[in-house]
């Protein structure tokens, strides 16, 4: 987001040094307590802290950050997460089950409001009611990453088509040399990004059939549909049809479209182990697609995650934004990562609606 041009960096003293005076280099006490200050002054400004939930530790240094910029007198708190962590946990299913987005939700709205009030701002949540746990004055705005995905999906479906167009005829492998261009449809408004990309003709025609793993992003991905077919994209929605056939299993019944020798991107919010996904794909092939790729907004890929859904060999390529900061590791030719910061930062400019620039504390696990 600093990359943009838009915020001032703030720093953050995570260590003290060998003279006794605050350092950035995050090295924790010897009992692994952590270390915080602020490196310049914060008094009656704006501030964005950029963070997440990811897990424990950063949870708890989103929340020690939060509160050391108010009580530093910021004058406003504007807390931006990419990836909330344990938002599928957002009801319990069964009897005396945590509900931890809630309780998550909860420790952030603790932080003490700013003089001019605090906001949170949410990235593609897996539950659209986790913005209502958000308790107090603390004001919770969701992004959607809608744009994003158009964007991405327009130009997957046209790499593939132009690659097997090329390879025809040859015995040339996995498909290569995409890299997603994301300029074209950045805009929080997706009608106006929509109708200049496809004015520009960098939004490629191509059919093809986007598809939910589940019933569960049904609803999405008809809603994404609906936003490119306005727009004269040929593209169709695509569901899989299953039911329960045990006390935790399931079965695919149908698939709602004619996917037959069509592209296929699958699209879902998050993916962890890949497994619903690679189950997706296979049902998707089986009726006959011929080529499979999926985007998702949250890559989290645990453990070989990553390595089981590239050697299913149901994939042709993977696209996930950089919201959570494992991918950034993880990225290759197969797993393409892109950036969420203008979408985010567009979002936040059209709020703030200030004429000066925000102070941008940041939490590093962002």
């Amino acid at each position: 987001m600093l990359r943009t041009g838009k915020f001032e960096a703030g720093k953050i003293a995570r260590s003290i040094d060998s003279t006794g005076q605050p350092s950035t280099a995050d090295v924790p006490f010897p009992d692994g307590e952590r270390y915080h200050a602020l490196l310049e002054d914060v008094t009656d400004r704006e501030v964005i802290l950029l963070g997440g939930t990811i897990d424990d530790r950063e949870t708890m240094e989103l929340l020690d950050i939060g509160n050391m910029l108010v009580d530093n007198a910021a004058a406003r708190l504007k807390i931006v997460i990419p990836y909330f962590g344990c938002s599928t946990q957002e009801r319990s299913v069964l009897p005396h089950e945590a509900v931890k987005a809630k309780y998550r939700a909860r420790m952030i709205s603790s932080i003490p409001r700013a003089a001019n009030g605090n906001r949170v701002f949410l990235f593609d949540l897996h539950s659209e009611g986790i913005p209502h746990y958000f308790e107090g004055g603390l004001i919770p705005s969701h992004i959607y990453a809608k744009p994003l995905v158009i964007s991405a999906a327009n130009q997957l479906a046209a790499h593939i088509a132009s690659q097997v167009k090329a390879n025809e005829g040859s015995d040339k492998g996995p498909l290569d040399g995409l890299k997603v261009d994301l300029q074209t449809c950045m805009s929080p408004d997706v009608d106006k990004a929509l109708a200049e990309a496809r004015k520009k003709q960098k939004l490629v025609g191509e059919p093809f059939c986007l598809a939910s793993t589940d019933t569960g992003r049904a609803k999405w991905v008809e809603s994404l549909t609906r936003d490119m077919v306005a727009h004269g994209l040929p593209v169709h929605p695509a569901f899989i049809i299953k039911r329960r056939s045990g006390g935790s299993s399931t079965e695919v019944l149908d698939i709602s479209a004619d996917v037959e020798g069509k592209i296929v991107i699958i699209y879902d919010d998050m993916i962890r182990t890949g497994g619903s996904l690679i189950r997706a794909a296979e049902a998707y092939r089986r009726k006959g697609a011929a080529h499979v790729a999926a985007i998702s907004t949250h890559g989290i890929f645990p453990g070989d995650a990553l390595k089981r859904l590239e050697d299913s060999g149901q994939f042709v390529r993977l696209v996930v934004t950089d919201s959570h900061p494992r991918v950034l590791d993880l990225q290759s030719e197969f797993l393409q990562v892109v950036s969420c910061a203008e979408l985010l930062t567009e979002n936040l400019v059209l709020v703030t609606g200030k004429k000066k620039s925000p102070s941008a504390g940041t939490n590093k696990s962002a």
